[in-house]
């Protein structure tokens, strides 16, 4: 099978294109800087085709086909963090996608949308209420499609991955108050995989495709396990108001500070579980682990004390 895959890349995108190789399925890497693709690359990708594509352009089917052209399924993991000129939130997550599912449709390929968990229609954030137009539309259409929605990702060479495994060697740990959602950290690389076992098989029964990992914990918990790694004492949490936390999200906005987002604060607030988590059913096997051993959490009274393991 020949996959395009968009956004291939970035960190998600670098993983799915990777499984798909290593189940011998040829890919083609979709990129909006083919020049500078051979460094992002993985040697085991340097030899993929490489296609220019420019989300904010791609807006109808009719310019999306002739991308497409001997192509049997594709991967969408193009993402945006901040907006930037032509580049918004609506033309990258919502009127490309759209005109790309359009466009499957019409050449009858196989489309893996990659969206995210925790998206509601009450959040207030450009970001969330972009992907989640996507989808409906992606939804609506005609393509034999898979909507794929990943919690929180960890792995070497993602940027918000690398950031949190940073400020988990902090010896302060900033947690704002809302923060209270909980989240099942991923593996990236079983994200990769679970991608490329959907391009292999067709959308029906697979439509909305929920993943994660097997812990269930908070943001103040993640952080605790991340850093109980490095065998650390805990770090001291620092409640952080909820003004000031908005506040701070607002600036990391205008100022692209760091991965934090306004719209990251909003999925915080409440539980970003897979309901149901198909992750084993796709790969067939229990998810990578995701911080530390089992049975174990980094306490804020400075202990590691043994707690029951989550369930799946």
């Amino acid at each position: 099978m020949r996959v395009m895959v968009l956004g291939g890349t970035g960190f998600i995108g670098r993983h799915a294109a990777a499984a798909l190789r290593a189940r011998g399925h040829s890919v083609v890497i979709g990129t909006r800087h083919p020049k500078r693709a051979l460094k992002k690359l993985p040697p085991a990708l340097r030899d993929c085709e490489l296609r220019e594509t420019h989300f904010e352009s791609l807006t109808t089917r009719y310019i999306w086909q002739p991308l497409l052209a001997d192509i049997d399924a594709v991967v969408n993991a193009v993402g945006i963090l901040r907006e930037r000129g032509r580049e918004t939130y609506d033309r990258v997550h919502n009127m490309a996608p759209t005109a790309l599912a359009a466009a499957c449709e019409k050449l009858h390929l196989r489309l893996v949308h990659v969206s995210a968990l925790g998206l509601r229609p009450q959040a207030l954030s450009g970001f969330i209420h972009s992907k989640i137009l996507a989808e409906r539309a992606i939804a609506a259409g005609g393509a034999d499609y898979s909507i794929v929605r990943p919690s929180l990702l960890d792995g070497d060479g993602g940027f918000g991955a690398e950031w949190v495994r940073r400020v988990a060697r902090w010896p302060l740990h900033f947690i704002p108050v809302e923060a209270l959602g909980r989240m099942a950290p991923l593996d990236v690389r079983d994200l990769g995989e679970a991608l490329a076992v959907l391009c292999e098989r067709g959308g029906e029964g697979r439509r909305e495709v929920e993943l994660g990992g097997s812990a269930k914990r908070t943001m103040a918990e993640h952080l605790a396990s991340m850093r109980a790694l490095h065998d650390e004492r805990p770090a001291l949490r620092i409640p952080v108001p909820r003004f000031v936390a908005r506040f701070a999200a607002h600036v990391c906005d205008l100022v692209h500070l760091s991965p934090f987002s306004f719209g990251h604060l909003e999925l915080l607030r409440r539980d970003n579980l897979p309901q149901p988590n198909m992750l084993s059913a796709l790969i067939g096997r229990a998810p990578t682990l995701v911080g530390a051993r089992p049975g174990y959490a980094a306490m804020p009274t400075g202990h590691v004390t043994p707690v029951p393991p989550s369930p799946q």
